[in-house]
């Protein structure tokens, strides 16, 4: 096959991923589980060669044989968008392929607790999405944005490596930065973003100090922040964003964070028991006690907060986990392979 009827096929199988590498046939992640293109052999390097080059313009080809990997993304034929990695192993070239559909989910279809409809209405704040790669962050991040965009009329500053899904035409107006191509740096474009006169930005993902500083700042300046960290919890999330500043920072960090952040979403994509995967949750809603943990430094006491403050709308991994078993939705020997404390889930699972 070519690169057309690869990327045909990923859209009618309705994959996640196609990926392509020397020794290997292609493969189609489906539901989470790689399965090799049928009637597909083993490719050789010149074949992924010519496949990844169909895909790249002169200049990201000089980009990737520089700097031997490349990030963007493009539309195919009208279809889809595909967000790529182009990149080497074993001295051969390989790629993988994510796809993006141009329709973004609405918000409400996500199976995410109710009170995260009210958060696209704050005016002020620091949102924090996490999970591990592929699990959803993207497409809660565009689905809230999106429906910012079909409501209200804002002015939204997104700064992306790259950019994935493309917002239709709406009441907002959505400006789309992708790095080296809109902007040299993430610091230029985080410094420049405040002049732009935002209402909501989209930090595309936190990796370093510098963007973690930059979006605590931006949130407390009045405006709407959104970013994606990959963590595994809420109470990890906040002690990674501690860590990476140096130690005599530290007590300064923990203010401002409390004072900014407004809620942490954690998203896993699970395998249901028919073909396909749901969306599981942890939310931390950022109330005067979440703060306070915040301030003082007793991140260990966050698990126990969100487990006993449903009222709130708060929940944890495994009651979501448990949700979906009670409602036929997953198994429970899926929902304990996702768990991050087996002891609770199978209490509340009695």
């Amino acid at each position: 096959m070519n690169i057309q009827q690869l990327l045909d096929l990923t859209i009618q199988r309705n994959a996640s991923d196609l990926h392509l590498s020397v020794g290997f046939e292609p493969s189609l992640r489906i539901h989470g589980d790689l399965i090799p293109v049928p009637g597909e052999h083993p490719s050789t390097p010149e074949q992924i060669e010519s496949l990844i080059a169909r895909i790249l313009s002169p200049l990201q080809r000089n980009i990737y044989r520089e700097n031997l990997e490349l990030d963007f993304s493009f539309e195919f034929e009208g279809k889809a968008r595909f967000r790529a990695n182009v990149y080497r192993q074993k001295g051969y070239p390989a790629a993988a392929l994510r796809l993006i559909p141009y329709k973004i989910p609405p918000l409400e279809s996500l199976g995410l607790p109710t009170v995260i409809q009210k958060l696209p209405n704050l005016k002020q704040g620091f949102i924090l999405v996490t999970g591990p790669t592929g699990h959803g962050k993207s497409t809660m991040l565009a689905s809230f944005i999106n429906k910012i965009n079909l409501e209200s009329a804002q002015h939204v500053v997104t700064i992306e490596d790259p950019i994935e899904y493309v917002y239709p035409k709406a009441k907002s107006i959505i400006d789309q930065r992708e790095m080296f191509r809109d902007t040299k740096s993430w610091e230029n474009a985080l410094r420049s973003v405040l002049r732009e006169d935002p209402d909501v930005v989209l930090i595309g993902e936190m990796r370093d100090l510098i963007t973690m500083s930059s979006a605590m700042t931006i949130a407390e300046t009045g405006h709407l922040v959104l970013a994606t960290l990959h963590t595994n919890s809420a109470a990890q999330s906040v002690d990674r964003i501690i860590d990476v500043f140096p130690e005599d920072q530290q007590p300064q960090i923990r203010l401002q964070l409390a004072s900014t952040l407004e809620a942490i979403i954690s998203l896993r994509l699970v395998p249901t028991i028919e073909p396909g995967r749901v969306l599981a949750s942890e939310l931390l809603i950022a109330n005067p006690a979440v703060r306070n943990i915040i301030r003082e430094g007793k991140t260990y006491l966050i698990d126990n907060l969100i487990e006993t403050s449903a009222e709130s709308g708060m929940q944890n991994l495994e009651k979501s986990l448990v949700g979906l078993v009670k409602s036929g939705k997953i198994s429970e020997e899926v929902a304990r392979r996702y768990s991050l404390r087996p002891e609770l889930l199978g209490k509340l699972l009695r």
